[in-house]
């Protein structure tokens, strides 16, 4: 493969974006990174980050080991929008630089044939301008809401609220190259992700 392909992996919550990339893991020369975890990584101490959010939120964010504690940071700043606005335009570059960083250090190797980002807001943030392609993780909002309610014991009310909040179907759509249906069988999904790495030149001869 002439250079290491850079691909984002998006779709609603209870999609089953975890099990695919599972999948994409154990079939293809990559490196996986979500942007979740990329987030954690810009709140620990000596990050940039951490201390201009103490700054803006006050020491009592901080656990006694000096780390930040998400759940007093999401207290604080859902009650104030003003707050939420300043705290997130502090975290989103930083995990961006982040994320250029790790791309380009496995470019630099070149040991892997792509890299795949996850994240949940991947075309509201303009990861798409970075990407070479985006793959969009389909599933009808049935089997949706049932994996919520099962996985996470989310209220039809609480789901109702993330879904409404989220891109529509048409959005997600116009955005991405390649569609990835996951409401039927896994056997099915496996199908589909085994094609669309074939197509794109990176599906692994030997597995």
């Amino acid at each position: 493969m002439n250079g290491m392909k850079l691909i984002g992996i998006t779709g609603g919550v209870g999609a089953g974006k975890s099990l695919i990339l599972d999948y994409i893991e154990k079939n293809c020369n990559c490196t996986i990174l979500l942007a979740d975890r990329a987030a954690h990584l810009v709140f620990e101490p000596g990050q940039p980050c951490h201390e201009k959010l103490v700054e803006l939120l006050g020491t009592e964010v901080l656990q006694e080991d000096g780390r930040i504690d998400r759940g007093k940071m999401a207290a604080a700043i859902f009650s104030d929008p003003s707050l939420l606005k300043r705290t997130n335009a502090i975290i989103h570059p930083a995990v961006k630089d982040l994320i250029l960083e790790r791309i380009e250090e496995e470019r630099r190797s070149g040991r892997r044939d792509a890299f795949f980002l996850e994240a949940a807001l991947l075309i509201e943030e303009g990861y798409d301008r970075i990407l070479d392609e985006l793959w969009y993780i389909h599933a009808d909002p049935e089997s949706r809401r049932r994996r919520l309610k099962a996985s996470r014991g989310y209220s039809d009310e609480k789901i109702n609220g993330i879904f409404s909040s989220q891109l529509t179907e048409e959005e997600f759509r116009a955005h991405c190259k390649e569609v990835i249906d996951n409401s039927g069988s896994l056997s099915d999904t496996y199908r589909q992700i085994d094609e669309i790495l074939k197509k794109a030149g990176l599906k692994n001869e030997i597995v």
